[in-house]
């Protein structure tokens, strides 16, 4: 029989969860799971209900897909957004990478993905439908592309762009290649982000 590396088995199965977080390797879970211990019964509650309300509670808003409290996310309810401007992202850390830059002022669509045949995601499996069911009811007059510049990226850039090609009075653009080739959103500095929002250029299919 192997013996557990650790004295109790409770301590093991807390430590066994906290590892499968992404980033998160057996001895920052050991760290994580110590620390807890150190701490208030009372702290550790709140920190648990914290994260089980969290799990129950937090849904996805009905517009564009961005994690909300509500039915409708605080950015699609600003009246103060420009309602005509779509960007296009490919994840909710890709939403809040936008609006760190401060630079963009519409509203959001996040497909949830891009188009990956390898690892078994299709249209279908994204929020691509949602999307041009908006652009149908009118009122948009751009769509930006931000999707990370790789080539599942590319993939759902030119898949969109068939889709919303009925849509003439529609102007599609894609974000302004100041990020490297295979880099994601989420990892772009702030200024270059922004700078590629603002130079964004038409998209023309290619």
């Amino acid at each position: 029989m192997i013996q557990t590396q650790y004295p109790s088995q409770l301590l093991e199965r807390a430590v066994h969860e906290f590892a499968t977080l992404p980033g998160i390797g057996r001895k920052t879970a050991l760290r994580l799971v110590l620390h807890l211990l150190r701490q208030d019964d009372e702290d550790v509650m709140r920190f648990t209900e914290t994260i089980a309300r969290m799990k129950q509670e937090v849904r996805h808003c009905r517009v564009c897909h961005n994690i909300s409290d509500n039915e409708t996310c605080p950015i699609c309810s600003d009246p103060r957004r420009d309602a005509s401007i779509i960007c296009v992202v490919e994840n909710i850390q890709d939403v809040m990478a936008v609006e760190n830059t401060q630079q963009f002022n519409g509203l959001y669509h996040v497909l949830g993905g891009v188009i990956s045949p390898m690892d078994g995601i299709a249209p279908s499996d994204l929020e691509i439908e949602s999307l041009v069911e908006r652009v149908a009811e009118g009122g948009v007059k751009e769509v930006i592309l931000a999707l990370s510049s790789t080539m599942e990226g590319d993939t759902t850039n030119f898949y969109i762009f068939r889709k919303l090609a009925p849509y003439t009075d529609v102007k599609l653009s894609i974000i302004a290649r100041g990020i490297s080739v295979g880099d994601e959103l989420e990892y772009t500095d702030e200024v270059t982000l922004g700078r590629s929002i603002l130079n964004r250029t038409p998209f023309e299919g290619k």
